[in-house]
């Protein structure tokens, strides 16, 4: 058995012994011989500097680090790589810091490669492009693009960096009308384990343009990337309809198995996102369906005249421009979404086709945990359909991206207050959430957990994340572009994949 382990083990990356102390890595960052650019800062745990630079969206297995540095230019991203592995010590690098998946804490006491200040922005409205650094958000140049003239796909919410959904893949509500957000990557510049800067397009080193468009945190840092933008006066001018529509727990059963009955015909320029949620001011659980329609108002609200037939409780429903949807949209969730240093436990799946007694089962036991546990009444259940047309008609095989065919996803939050870390309802939320998931899998259309890997929870597969067709070409790049794992805390790849040992191997180090 133990001859077995070991000769898989040559198949996994190498990785760093423990990292230094606190000390050492200080002796080593303030060095005198280290020339950092004017602006560029390091900070130690206990400094203000530092908690800036390290505070994340979630607490839950978070990295822990003893230093930092944010550099103020890509030339310290390439010393700072550069002095962390030619002295062993760990590195993680961040934008916005919104990433949840647990292998996240498998990075303790190493250094932060904060690129908070790589944020700025350039539009050349000549070529419809945007060049933007490896810390920009959305919510950081969506008014400067409809201002130009343009529109940009995006996920979600305002906070998460646009080049870490980028390398995830990026889902959002322009899913099927404009694609993923990676599809409109035409360009990055990448800093390499061996502290290389690279041009990574479809002309410029392909095979690692190809693998950053779906499992990028593995292969470098990006200090920044160029976009296609879409013109607003080719897209209805860049308005959308945003319909907010609530609906109590005697019409959600309805609504659920109506959205089943919808869910293999809906055109590629709507969007769906379903919040399960509690409702203080009425004591009790909700379902808010948010609505996004592209295109003609008068179309829009002909498509939403659908589901006010169902007869909710309310709807809002707003005729605006596309920068103000992620503001608007959901009864203005996204300003809760974006709270950092909490405590939040997700776990999500894929779909390929709707189910609507399943959610109408989640959503009563979410109604359930709610009662049970009053601390725990921020947790809420995101169903989000996005029909994939766009996505779709991309080739499978022009990114390491493997599912183009999802045309929903479903995740469970669980969120209590600082107060509340060690109660009750975080080890029973995390059962419920465990067993949800398990719901939504034998409904998903799926054979076993297929996840978007920005939407994992950190304890599925390999495969599960990167899919069985992908692994091996992205096993070997990784073999090629990081053969010892600098790279290796977000849901890290291995160096050699195809069979039984190095799935078993992978298990075992980062499952």
């Amino acid at each position: 058995m133990i001859r077995e382990i070991l000769a898989g083990l040559w198949l996994l990356p190498l990785v760093y012994a423990a990292p230094l102390n606190t000390r050492d890595i200080k002796s080593i960052l303030t060095n005198p011989d280290n020339i950092w650019a004017q602006g560029t800062t390091i900070s130690f745990s206990g400094s203000d500097v530092f908690t800036n630079a390290t505070n994340r969206w979630t607490i839950t297995d978070a990295p822990t680090f003893s230093a930092a540095i944010s550099p103020i230019n890509e030339e310290d991203v390439v010393a700072a790589v550069k002095l962390a592995t030619s002295n062993g010590i760990p590195l993680l690098a961040t934008g916005k810091r919104h990433g949840y998946t647990t292998t996240l804490a498998e990075m303790q006491q190493g250094l932060a490669i904060d690129l908070t200040q790589l944020s700025s922005y350039v539009i050349d409205k000549d070529a419809g492009t945007i060049t933007l650094g490896g810390s920009t958000g959305i919510g950081d140049i969506q008014d400067a693009v409809a201002e130009a003239g343009f529109m940009i796909q995006s996920g979600s919410g305002s906070c998460p960096g646009y080049v870490g959904l980028t390398v995830g893949a990026g889902v959002g509500r322009y899913m099927g009308y404009f694609g993923l957000v990676m599809d409109g990557l035409i360009s990055a510049r990448v800093v390499t384990a061996d502290a290389e800067v690279l041009e990574v397009s479809d002309t410029q080193n392909q095979d690692l343009f190809w693998a950053i468009r779906g499992a990028g945190a593995n292969f470098g840092i990006i200090t920044s990337a160029t976009y296609k933008l879409h013109k607003m006066a080719d897209n209805y001018n860049g308005q959308i309809l945003n319909a907010d529509i609530y609906f109590a727990p005697n019409e959600t059963d309805q609504y659920f198995k109506y959205l089943e009955s919808i869910g293999r015909d809906l055109p590629g320029n709507v969007a769906g996102i379903h919040l399960t949620s509690y409702n203080d001011s009425v004591g009790s659980a909700q379902l808010l369906a948010n609505w996004v329609w592209i295109g003609t108002e008068e179309d829009g609200r002909e498509f939403m005249s659908q589901f006010l037939d169902l007869n909710p409780t309310s709807a809002n429903i707003q005729y605006l421009p596309w920068n103000k949807l992620i503001g608007t949209a959901a009864g203005g969730f996204n300003d809760i979404l974006c709270e950092k240093d909490q405590y939040r436990n997700f776990y999500t799946a894929n779909l390929l086709k709707l189910d609507g007694s399943t959610y109408q089962e989640t959503f009563e036991k979410m109604t359930e945990f709610y009662n049970t546990y009053p601390d725990a009444h921020g947790s809420f259940v995101n169903l989000e359909v996005f029909p994939n047309q766009a996505t779709a008609a991309v080739d499978h095989d022009s990114t390491a991206y493997p599912w183009r065919d999802t045309k929903a996803y479903i995740q469970v939050g669980i969120l209590v207050g600082d107060e509340h870390i060690d109660s009750d309802a975080v080890s029973n939320g995390e059962t419920l959430a465990r067993g949800l998931r398990d719901s939504w899998v034998k409904t998903s259309g799926y054979s076993e957990i297929s996840i978007y890997v920005n939407y994992a929870h950190g304890d599925e597969e390999l495969w599960q994340k990167y899919g069985r067709d992908k692994l091996p070409r992205l096993s070997a790049l990784k073999k090629q572009w990081d053969p010892t794992n600098v790279f290796g805390f977000n849901n890290a790849l291995p160096t050699s994949w195809g069979n039984s040992t190095s799935k078993r191997s992978a298990r075992m180090t980062h499952g």
